[in-house]
């Protein structure tokens, strides 16, 4: 299913977003290049068709209004994230200890702390200037690097496992001496062109590991990468709706969004997340601009559909018994449903039967996931979004090892299995 194109697009999307501010600028390069206008949230939406997209902070809405939508349309909407789980640089970063300069980091979302030991880590995000507008941050060499106590300090670890205290063992070193307040300010502004250490306010700064995306395995149908979940999804959706549009199945349309959140890893609980009223806002301001009103946009959002698109787990070689029988996806077997009667995904047998009929008109194989009883489901936007707006949602995502780690593996096929199969729903088939 995917050719070598598919692949490194997707790799250069992975490469130029190591911060959710960076996701979006890539994803909005991306679809201003395929014609799609950018409007400001706080002017008028007095047009709101053709291709459009809307940014807030680290999110992304974007969506085609057809020329002959009525002002009740359906939405096929697709969500996904911007985020992932990283170290996240603290408003006050300059320590030291025992002769070593250091950065104060907070670890954001469920990260798998242990992965980001002895990386060399690069520094990605925005920086708030006096003036109050913010500047994409972005040192891609490296800076940083969480030592790892050596074995002979340590003697058991191996035995007794690796025990990560995270205010104490997850500081990063980026020199020797000692710290003075306004390092990192100072460090900043050499990058930022024009830029006095005393004009930098604040910052909404991270790590990432500089280990480009690599193709591995036998057949190199493997990828490896940092950020794939989610920036897997989030490119899947980009690609699917820059994709020259073709005519609904049934003539009626459709109108198509695509939700990059930011957040998610943390609950989505903020202006840019999926728990907050950014997507109801721009589906109130997309059905009231073509002159449609409050009853138009309940029958629009009763008969629409979103697909939470994030990614999914595949059986692990080594640790089988930890996913249950006879839902056990693998790489390369195409998008997973993913389903949990507790309604930690919000997938049913109506949106099921939806998202099933999209693989078969893109012929496209599917797989289903479901937790085992004696272990906890995580979750996604899809039920976030089936609760604040009442729309019918089915979660869906790649199957990949290593979730949360700094370095994560999927397939090669499945990202464009699950970008033909999302161009399939926002058609309505």
């Amino acid at each position: 299913m995917a050719t070598t194109a598919d692949v490194r697009d997707l790799m250069d999307y992975l490469a130029a977003s190591p911060s959710p501010f960076h996701a979006v600028a890539e994803a909005a390069a991306r679809l201003r290049a395929a014609g799609f206008r950018s409007l400001d949230e706080r002017a008028r939406w007095d047009d709101v068709s053709g291709p459009c997209y809307v940014i807030r902070e680290g999110a992304l809405v974007a969506w085609r209004c057809p020329a002959d939508a009525t002002t009740d349309a359906p939405f096929r909407i697709v969500g996904a994230h911007t985020d992932s789980p990283n170290l996240r640089l603290k408003p006050k970063p300059d320590t030291d200890s025992s002769g070593w300069r250091q950065l104060a980091v907070e670890v954001y979302g469920g990260a798998l702390v242990n992965s980001w030991l002895d990386r060399d880590l690069g520094l990605s995000g925005r920086v708030t200037l006096a003036g109050g507008e913010s500047v994409l941050v972005l040192v891609d060499q490296p800076l940083a690097r969480v030592p790892q106590l050596a074995i002979h300090l340590d003697r058991d670890v191996n035995e007794r496992g690796l025990l990560l205290d995270r205010q104490q063992h997850l500081t990063p070193v980026w020199g020797l001496g000692r710290a003075s307040e306004g390092d990192l300010a100072a460090f900043l502004a050499g990058r930022i062109p024009g830029v006095t250490p005393r004009e930098i306010l604040a910052w909404d700064l991270m790590l990432h590991d500089l280990t480009p995306p690599a193709l591995l395995g036998l057949e190199r149908e493997l990828l490896a990468s940092g950020r794939l979940d989610n920036l897997c999804s989030s490119w899947a959706a980009v690609v699917a709706l820059t994709d020259e549009p073709e005519d609904p199945p049934d003539g009626e349309p459709c109108v198509p969004v695509a939700c990059l959140f930011d957040h998610e890893e943390v609950g989505s609980a903020s202006t840019s997340g999926a728990a907050g009223p950014l997507l109801e806002t721009v589906v109130d301001r997309l059905v009231l601009a073509r002159g449609g009103t409050a009853e138009d946009r309940h029958r629009a959002l009763a008969g629409s559909f979103c697909l939470s698109a994030d990614m999914a787990h595949a059986v692990h070689p080594n640790y089988p018994e930890r996913h249950e029988p006879g839902h056990r996806p693998l790489p390369n077997g195409g998008p997973v449903l993913k389903v949990n009667a507790n309604q930690r995904y919000a997938t049913n047998s109506e949106t099921t039967a939806v998202f099933l009929r999209a693989c078969a008109a893109a012929e496209v194989p599917s797989q289903v996931f479901v937790s085992r009883n004696n272990l906890p489901c995580g979750s996604t936007i899809g039920p976030l979004t089936a609760t604040r707006l009442g729309v019918r949602t089915v979660d869906v995502g790649c199957a990949q090892l290593s979730m949360h780690s700094a370095r994560e593996l999927c397939g090669t096929d499945d990202p464009a299995y699950l970008a033909a199969a999302i161009k399939a729903f926002f058609r309505g088939a």
